[in-house]
């Protein structure tokens, strides 16, 4: 069994995608970021950047497991079943360089876009532009490498492509279209037709918000600073 600590964001669903994927038993944890669950000082000794999703793993020898950032969660699990991930060395390679191209390139790139283009009050026309302009770079680096083959790794569906595939689910709404990028249209569509991916982006969906967040909880999500953690 394992806990989950989620909040149904991208960066979520590339947990519950691959948790529904493994079929594994779970105990979903919501922290509600806007009410500052996150600076609990229980989650802190779980995911020390204050940040979803986190798990704790009892089903371990010795003391439960806990483990925060998606790209170690999701390697951490594909390790620990031995699925999907490419077990051979040069495939492990590769799918640690696209968990790591995800975690240091396209995540945070279209992270700060989705900030200025759903809660920037004043447009930022400066910080949108900057940030739609290096989410439309990580398309083309996807689509270069999506070029002749299916999936990311390998000649199977693994975790670099789960990891990979939220933010693109959400691209155009972000202001980004994919008629440029072929490649990752027909891989985003196989992604999307997986059963276990609906599940994943499915999670929680009734605790996704629905309206602007207040200003005291704009505080709370924005106003993090050194001392944030006390």
């Amino acid at each position: 069994m394992l806990d989950f600590y989620y909040w149904p964001t991208p960066n979520g669903w590339k947990v519950s995608i691959l948790l529904e994927e493994l079929g594994l038993d779970y105990d979903l944890k919501p922290v509600n970021i806007g009410a500052g669950d996150q600076f609990k000082p229980e989650f802190l000794e779980i995911s020390p950047n204050n940040r979803m999703p986190a798990i704790v793993d009892h089903d371990v020898d010795g003391e439960p497991v806990s483990v925060f950032e998606s790209g170690a969660i999701m390697y951490y699990l594909a390790q620990k079943t031995g699925r999907f991930i490419d077990t051979s060395a040069l495939g492990i390679k590769e799918t640690l360089e696209w968990l790591f191209w995800q975690t240091g390139n396209q995540g945070p790139m279209t992270g700060q876009l989705s900030h200025f283009v759903n809660y920037a009050p004043d447009g930022q026309t400066y910080s949108h532009e900057r940030y739609l302009a290096e989410a439309n770079r990580c398309l083309g680096v996807l689509e270069r490498r999506l070029e002749g083959r299916d999936w990311l790794v390998g000649d199977s569906y693994t975790i670099a492509d789960m990891i990979n595939w939220p933010w693109v689910l959400i691209a155009k709404p972000l202001g980004q279209s994919l008629d440029e990028y072929p490649n990752v249209q027909r891989w985003r569509a196989a992604v999307k037709a997986r059963p276990a991916v609906i599940r994943g982006v499915d999670l929680g969906k009734d605790m996704r918000r629905s309206k602007p967040p207040s200003d005291e909880e704009r505080k709370i999500l924005f106003g993090q600073n050194v001392n944030s953690n006390d």
